[in-house]
């Protein structure tokens, strides 16, 4: 059976490492070989780099690592604050369920109307303020807080510590690697938006990486290459932040699953 499991995992593993592959040799391979259909060219290049030079990939890198890097700078400080009060017997749980399983889409008119009723529509913190909540967040962050032992908080009230006292002073630095987890899994999402940035931004100068992939794709669509390149320029971020935070987030999965 462990040798079954071991075959059904290298297949797996095989088949998600693929796509990851394709991307990496098509961003390299020389864009004549792509022309005459030559893929065994050994060839290797930066010119699909180069090409990518004019297409707004560093404004775009900017407003989605500012953009994301707020946006969960929020979901951690809100979501840790509300799962210390769902913790402490605030009823939100159920709500806070409902808001993770709606879909995004279902909110949309309603967002874009709240946005245009606060001016900023079209402006950056359009792609900020509606995330700086999340629900998944606080629910991993719920659960986190329900196997810390309550007694250490019990304590700190009565050594006379205050609410907000106990939440970052006690409560943050215990949850540190969930807290990372759960930062790195809000950054990788908000990374991955697509639809939401555009239709709350017009403006080429706050297009998103995956706005920006999205338009390369639909005006571009038969030049492998540069999506290829496209493609990897917009994953790196998401690879660094993951290397940094790896041994947290590791670390984290082995505790949830022990």
């Amino acid at each position: 059976m462990l040798t079954v499991y071991r075959l059904l995992t290298g297949l797996f593993s095989i088949f998600v490492i693929l796509p990851i592959l394709w991307i990496l040799y098509a961003a390299f391979i020389p864009a004549s070989a792509m022309l005459s259909a030559d893929l065994t060219s050994l060839g290797l290049s930066l010119q699909n780099f180069a090409q990518l030079a004019g297409s707004g990939l560093a404004q775009a890198m900017l407003v989605s690592v500012g953009a994301s890097g707020l946006a969960v700078v929020g979901q951690l400080v809100v979501g840790l604050m509300l799962a210390y009060a769902v913790r402490a017997g605030l009823p939100l749980l159920p709500v806070i369920l409902v808001a993770l399983a709606l879909p995004t889409e279902l909110l949309m008119v309603p967002l874009y109307r709240e946005l245009q009723v606060l001016g900023i529509l079209d402006t950056f913190w359009a792609l900020v303020v509606p995330y700086l909540a999340s629900p998944l967040v606080i629910f991993l962050l719920v659960q986190s807080l329900r196997r810390l032992p309550w007694n250490l908080v019990e304590a700190a009230r009565l050594d006379g510590a205050s609410e907000f006292v106990i939440v970052w002073r006690i409560i943050a630095p215990l949850l540190r690697p969930e807290m990372v987890a759960a930062g790195v899994l809000g950054f990788a999402i908000h990374w991955n938006l697509v639809l939401y940035p555009k239709v709350m931004t017009d403006s080429d100068s706050l297009r998103t990486v995956q706005v920006l992939l999205s338009d390369i794709l639909q005006n571009r669509p038969f030049e492998w290459g540069l999506l290829g390149a496209a493609a990897l320029a917009t994953t790196l971020p998401l690879l660094v932040v993951y290397i940094v935070f790896e041994r947290q987030i590791v670390e984290v999965f082995e505790r949830s699953f022990r």
